[in-house]
């Protein structure tokens, strides 16, 4: 009897019909790779950057090498300038190394406006380089750097769609990802790699970041000390 019922229901004309289609530009459904690439890129950076960047300021520090800058020919401004550029050539390589991988070893699609693509990619590096150079100001020790590095690259990365598409999160993540770097990054790298949207709907994006290395570098030179 049952059987018969689901033959019958089967068999009913069909009211209702599920019309499936990409969004946007893109002509096929994107893959998982297309999220896991860009997040693990915006991630990643972050990570180093807060890490490593930071890090290496404090050991400069406490070691007593930047008292030698001191007394060099140099201005202040021209030694905070030198150590933002060194950790921007740093995440510049993380960058275009994990832009070679993700093309050649995951064979991702980025999408026709490359060109955009890299100006969010320059423009999240250099927002890392000031958060870098801004922690290792902060961080008293190599530990606290370290740690304090790890836990906001894990954070950030995690609310701001990295680790998974932000439209299946809830709508308060959704809402918190608009105001957060992480999520400025990886809404724009959505657009040109996902939708191939046009370059244009990414530069509030980028203005965003610049606005915010921009602040953190400030903070960083005001913070700055050679003890």
């Amino acid at each position: 009897m049952r059987g018969e019922a689901l033959a019958t229901v089967n068999g009913a004309p069909r009211v209702w019909q599920l019309d499936v289609s990409p969004a946007g530009q893109r002509h096929e459904v994107p893959s998982g790779f297309d999220q896991a690439v860009p997040g693990m890129l915006v991630m990643f950076t972050l990570l180093v950057l807060l890490t490593s960047g930071a890090t290496m300021l404090v050991q400069e520090r406490t070691r007593g090498w930047l008292r030698r800058l001191a007394s060099a020919p140099i201005t202040r401004a021209e030694v905070i300038a030198g150590k933002w550029k060194g950790r921007m050539i740093l995440a510049a390589i993380q960058v275009a190394v994990a832009l070679l991988f993700g093309t050649f070893l995951f064979n991702m699609d980025w999408g026709p406006n490359l060109t955009a693509l890299v100006v969010v990619l320059v423009a999240w590096a250099g927002f890392c380089a000031s958060a870098g150079l801004w922690l290792g100001t902060v961080a008293q020790t190599e530990a606290q750097a370290s740690g304090l590095g790890v836990l906001a690259a894990c954070l950030l990365a995690a609310l701001g769609g990295c680790w998974w598409p932000i439209e299946i999160a809830p709508a308060w993540m959704q809402t918190l990802q608009k105001m957060i770097p992480t999520g400025w990054t990886m809404d724009a790298l959505h657009k040109l790699v996902s939708f191939q949207a046009e370059p244009l709907t990414v530069v509030p994006n980028v203005l965003m970041l610049i606005l915010a290395a921009a602040v953190l570098g400030v903070l960083a030179a005001r913070r700055f000390e050679y003890q």
